[in-house]
């Protein structure tokens, strides 16, 4: 969430930088409801001191002996239109925080200008695309041929966007899992962290898929007991919502939420296996063949918590640890900053690493390192005390796949082909596969 007082003091510089992102500002709306509150705040102040006033009057008639019923009326009449005014402010104020948890963050400097993927801005590339002498299939085809991949009996289980792995591929997927994990938790540092794979609404807000992305997501109702107090059963169950995560993203840097952290507990740096769930809303009809855009699939995700100061540093770092995976399994990449308008919600600056996709013949995003600056850290009240001030202050927060397993499988399949179908196993996986070193 962007910060209200540079809304209320810096309104043209978020205007122009959202217009980045190709989001119009209602300057309008905002100059009025800000100037109404401004005035009725005002009011409010001076109704609550007057009232102050006339009740001290109160105690001091009383003990003089005079009247103090003209006085207690006008206490009262303060009182409503006290009241009134308080009800007037809250409803200007939830109206300006309707406007304010709908803003996007403001893209950071070096974010390039742009509306769509094509004005996305290429970094480096690592590694060139592997030359084949047969035409390369793509991992459907590779999947099928082999009883590898079964898309059929998916759908029969849970519909379309699904997908059965068997045998030895399946083996391969949870190899890339383990392996992403000890290279994550060894070389770079992170811990480790196992969460909940269902989150409130709290959570979803605080990493900013609520509440303007609630139709990505899956939810389950859950019924709660009612209240005790009584041993009969009342009927009165209260209903609440769970949300199915779309990213590990979500609960680890919810680990956050609501705490302060001293400076010296800083940089925290977590990773985490886990299932992703996606309605995948608005996608009709995009990727539907294969495994690129499931409803449900794996990652490991990255996530750090630093100080302000440090952030982008920290998300050329992550950035980096994302890259090293790829680079021991030797698969080809470019890294893309993305323009303003491709730019996610929370995000001031994301770098996509995409990997080459023979089958396909193009470059597939398989992994996006954001930096969400203090965006993410103000929805949560996420803070860390600065020993310059001894106050506490908002953090940063990142967070990148390290890298997407589905993703990351089939680009293996694909690159790792040969003629007759088979795929070899990279180098750095015969470990985990128990010695196999083809399917």
């Amino acid at each position: 969430m962007l910060d209200p007082h540079r809304i209320r003091n810096n309104l043209q510089e978020i205007q122009t930088a959202l217009a980045k992102r190709g989001v119009a500002l209602d300057i309008e709306r905002i100059t009025g409801l800000e100037s109404a509150r401004k005035k009725i705040q005002v009011e409010t102040q001076e109704l609550q001191a007057e009232k102050n006033r006339r009740s001290k009057e109160i105690g001091k008639a009383r003990g003089e002996g005079r009247d103090i019923a003209p006085l207690k009326a006008q206490v009262a009449s303060l009182g409503e239109r006290l009241d009134q005014s308080e009800q007037e402010l809250k409803q200007i104020q939830r109206d300006l925080e309707a406007i304010l948890i709908t803003l996007p963050n403001t893209p950071h400097a070096s974010v390039p200008e742009g509306q769509s993927e094509e004005d996305n801005q290429v970094v480096r590339h690592w590694s060139e695309p592997g030359q084949f002498s047969f035409t390369p299939r793509d991992h459907v085809e590779l999947g099928e041929a082999n009883g590898l991949l079964d898309f059929e009996t998916a759908t029969t289980l849970s519909g379309s966007r699904f997908v059965v792995m068997k045998g030895a591929l399946a083996r391969l997927h949870r190899a890339l899992i383990q392996f992403m994990l000890d290279t994550h938790t060894g070389a770079h540092g992170y811990t480790e962290v196992n969460v909940p794979y269902l989150v409130n609404a709290d959570s979803a807000f605080g990493t900013g898929q609520l509440p303007k992305f609630e139709m990505e997501l899956f939810k389950t109702l859950r019924e709660k007991p009612a209240q005790a107090g009584g041993s009969e059963d009342t009927g009165d169950a209260r209903e609440d919502y769970l949300y199915l995560i779309p990213t590990a993203e979500v609960p680890v840097t919810n680990m956050a939420r609501g705490k302060i952290f001293e400076a010296d507990d800083l940089p925290l740096r977590y990773v985490c296996h886990s299932p992703c769930f996606r309605s995948e809303a608005g996608s009709y009809g995009k990727d539907t063949r294969g495994m690129i855009r499931q409803h449900q699939f794996e990652k490991v995700e990255l996530v750090q918590l630093v100080r302000p100061e440090d952030s982008y540093n920290a998300h050329e770092e992550l950035t980096g640890h994302a890259e090293v995976i790829l680079q021991k399994l030797e698969l080809p990449y470019r890294v893309v900053n993305l323009c303003g308008g491709d730019l996610g919600f929370s995000a001031a600056k994301t770098y996509d690493l995409e990997v080459w996709m023979p089958g396909q013949d193009k470059y597939r995003e398989i992994s996006s390192c954001s930096n969400f600056e203090s965006f993410q850290a103000r929805r949560m009240l996420a803070r860390w005390r600065n020993p310059d001030t001894g106050k506490p202050e908002l953090l940063h927060t990142l967070n990148g796949s390290g890298l997407a397993v589905g993703r990351t499988l089939i680009a293996i399949m694909e690159n790792y082909q040969d003629a007759d179908g088979h795929i070899q196993i990279p180098q750095v996986l015969h470990a985990y596969m128990g010695g196999i070193k083809k399917i």
